[in-house]
């Protein structure tokens, strides 16, 4: 009598709204390998970083079977999926395949890596997948065999509990894999200022980039070499040195309010 293999269960998300083609790319070459189901904002929602819906409802549209799309964030996306619509708890969350980079000071801005910081908050391994490309180069066929990759790597061997992947893939790839550090900012935020018809102010928030005295070993240094940029990245922000020299600092915050 034999008996089947029960498939790993992988949990997809994004940022870039259900019907996103990233997110399609990154279902269809996962179906063959794991029981894949998709929770993802009904529209887009870049820049929300891990922000939830906190003064609203969280609308959820069911789209097939395993998919939904809900009203919010990418993080809110993750939590309801966990708590409320999967029967079990996923062995995996990828979110992703974003259309571009998430690489830098843009982590702490991104919903795409915002949404697998949440997984990994709750103890599940999670990946964010990014693209690289100019709209008419938005081929996502590397970037997802990478992530195929990346899972079964990651249900073969594990991580390390609250660390996450963030994966970034430039288009056109060169084939190099490169494991990185979040570099440091090498971007300059600006600001276009203009009126609305009715004479209000408004602005729109660009970047400026700037390709120079781009650290070793990061990962825009691996991009803009070609080469596919894997940084670990911990949920414990903490800085150890700081902590530790700094703390001396507690007597003096608190000897102003105790009893002479």
């Amino acid at each position: 009598m034999s008996s089947s293999k029960k498939l790993p269960h992988i949990l997809l998300t994004n940022d870039d709204g259900y019907d996103a083609l990233g997110l399609k790319a990154l279902a269809a070459v996962l179906e063959d390998f794991a029981t894949v189901s998709i929770v993802a904002p009904n529209g887009e929602k870049s820049g929300a970083a891990q922000s939830l819906t906190l003064r609203q409802p969280i609308v959820v549209y069911p789209k097939s079977e395993r998919h939904w799309a809900v009203d919010g964030t990418p993080a809110d996306a993750v939590i309801v999926a966990l708590h409320k619509l999967l029967p079990e708890k996923p062995d995996l969350v990828i979110s992703g395949i974003n259309h571009g980079a998430n690489a830098g000071e843009n982590v702490y801005y991104s919903g795409t890596v915002g949404a697998a910081r949440e997984a990994a908050l709750h103890h599940i391994p999670a990946v964010a997948m990014s693209l690289i490309a100019k709209k008419e180069n938005q081929n996502f066929a590397h970037a997802a065999q990478i992530a195929r990759s990346v899972a079964e790597l990651i249900l073969k061997e594990g991580l390390p509990d609250q660390v996450l992947l963030n994966i970034n893939v430039p288009e056109p790839w060169k084939g190099g894999v490169r494991f990185t550090r979040q570099s440091k900012k090498i971007t300059r935020n600006q600001l276009s200022e203009g009126k609305d018809p009715k004479g209000r102010t408004y602005y729109w928030i660009f970047e400026q980039k700037i390709e120079k005295d781009i650290e070793p070993d990061t990962d825009y240094e691996a991009l803009f070499a070609g080469d596919v940029s894997v940084t670990p990245l911990h949920l414990d922000p903490t800085h150890d040195e700081s902590l530790n020299h700094l703390s001396h600092w507690a007597e003096a915050l608190a000897s102003p309010f105790k009893k002479s």
